[in-house]
């Protein structure tokens, strides 16, 4: 069988055809670095409080109300205890057709967290969870969010990060 067509979605072609129609001269640069800030851990998962980072945004009172969107673009901490039982997703882009996001449980797992504390897989659970804005802005997300997410954690006193994005 011969393909003359791509079968998967070219994420990195559509979205530098979506800044060119908007007018942008220049196009998306992806981010790329060379060293990355990961590093061993320096003591076993078992001893190490953990921490989770989602893009969902924190709930609404109206989640239908344009206005209630003011201000939801920057990073905010909610508490673990107790788990929310609904997030605001509608602002990002999903497979709405395809999946839902009632299940907080599928991109801010913290009752699976919880699991692993009493088996002693991980030491402890931040008392809180943050969200991220879905932002574009490359400068943004090193310059403000990145720092900001870290202060969080280091107030904290987290060991470790688990990225969870919608």
């Amino acid at each position: 069988m011969t393909t003359t067509h791509r079968t998967f979605v070219s994420y990195i072609d559509r979205t530098r055809e979506f800044y060119a129609a908007q007018g942008y001269e220049r196009p998306y640069r992806w981010a790329h670095h060379e060293n990355v800030p990961f590093a061993a851990l320096s003591k076993p998962l078992a001893s190490c409080r953990v921490a989770l980072v989602t893009t969902a945004s924190a709930p609404r009172e109206t989640d239908t109300d344009p206005g209630s969107l003011r201000g939801a673009k920057q990073v905010w901490s909610g508490d673990v205890d107790p788990a929310p039982d609904r997030l605001f997703t509608d602002d990002l882009s999903w497979d709405k057709l395809a999946t839902h996001t009632n299940d907080v449980e599928t991109f801010l797992p913290i009752e699976a967290l919880r699991t692993h504390v009493e088996s002693g897989r991980i030491g402890s659970l931040a008392p809180r969870f943050h969200g991220v804005p879905t932002d574009y802005s490359q400068r943004r997300t090193l310059e403000n969010d990145a720092p900001e997410i870290l202060r969080r954690c280091r107030e904290d006193e987290v060991d470790v990060a688990l990225l969870v994005p919608l």
